[in-house]
């Protein structure tokens, strides 16, 4: 099958570039990119000389993509951007991933709130958000635009989701603190993001109000039944990649047993997350250049809480490996192809 990259340059776009070529099922057919076309792809990404297929970069013409024989894309753009590109592939009849935010939120009032106004409202209603070890398998069937999460939801809605489903954790005073690396803020120049303001350096950022919060909470609504809202404080770790995400939430059945009972439940055949034992917490070291998602929690008797700890590679499962995997499952493909 072939397949198409919109918007290869970015670093969520060169992991696609990088796993699609290694992919046993799908051949790349494309990568786009407005500020590198023209350019063969070794020259922009060198750790590829000698793997490239002699790929060069096309300029992201929504129009010509659509007319071409490439049967799925992945959109690898800004919010905004990936929605005008939505908007001429998939009426066009082309399976379209999309690791933006423009279809992560079903509500257009609450998109509108976080991100502005939305370039293609009209296919929100044929959208679908699909977590892969969370998200029904009908999907599959339904789909003709699927949302791929953002890297904190994943990290959050991975160990909370099941745990509020069957009673385990309470539905309030849940408080979530992530820290990320540099790359989750895309690749670009900006102050706050050279090696001399991050190096030896942590700070909280987008407190209150950041973008990933809306996501996290519908979807936590969604797929348990009734609101949630949680307390949300994400930090910038000095560190290129990964995730390291600790939630506190109270107990509303204090026993670890029943906890890791109800994630064996939801994720015993899931090659993808892994459970940590009670007492060994998650390490982005152990998860980096992986498409897995490592947790583990503990019970704190002083509290009434659990500790709930997890981590994953931004880039993998926050955003490129997940796409993948997504693909593999909507095309038929063993779930961990072309995946570590």
């Amino acid at each position: 099958m072939k397949v198409g990259i919109v918007g290869a340059s970015g670093y969520s776009g060169e992991l696609l570039v990088k796993l699609l070529l290694g992919h046993p099922r799908v051949t790349l057919a494309a990568v786009t990119s407005r500020s590198q076309a023209g350019k063969p792809l070794a020259s922009v990404i060198p750790a590829l000389r000698g793997q490239d297929r002699g790929l060069c970069f096309m300029d992201s013409d929504p129009g010509a993509l659509a007319r071409s024989d490439i049967e799925l894309f992945f959109l690898a753009l800004p919010h905004g951007a990936a929605a005008d590109f939505a908007k001429v592939l998939v009426p066009a009849g082309k399976r379209v991933i999309d690791l933006s935010a423009d279809f992560r939120i079903a509500d257009l009032a609450t998109y509108e709130r976080y991100y502005g106004k939305h370039h293609a409202p009209e296919l929100l209603p044929s959208a679908r958000f699909v977590l892969p070890e969370l998200t029904p398998p009908s999907w599959k069937s339904e789909a003709k635009l699927v949302a791929a999460p953002g890297c904190y939801p994943t990290s959050v809605l991975v160990p909370l989701v099941p745990l509020l489903r069957d009673g385990i954790v309470a539905r309030q005073h849940i408080v979530v603190n992530s820290l990320s690396g540099v790359s989750g803020a895309g690749r670009k120049v900006d102050e706050m993001y050279l090696y001399v303001e991050r190096a030896e350096s942590a700070k909280a950022y987008g407190l209150i109000k950041h973008r990933h919060l809306a996501e996290i909470e519908e979807q936590l609504a969604l797929q348990t039944g009734a609101p949630v809202i949680i307390q949300f404080n994400p930090h910038l770790a000095p560190m290129r990649r990964g995730i390291a995400t600790t939630i506190t939430v109270p107990a509303a059945n204090p026993s670890i047993e029943a906890l890791y009972a109800s994630w064996r439940a939801t994720y015993g055949a899931s090659p993808f997350v892994q459970l940590l034992p009670t007492g060994e917490t998650p390490d982005t070291a152990h998860v980096v250049g992986t498409n897995r998602v490592d947790t583990s929690a503990a019970y704190d008797p002083r509290t009434g809480n659990f500790v709930i700890t997890s981590a994953e590679d931004n880039l993998f499962k926050g955003a490129s490996g997940q796409a993948i995997q997504i693909m593999n499952l909507w095309c038929g493909f063993p779930e961990t192809s072309g995946l570590v």
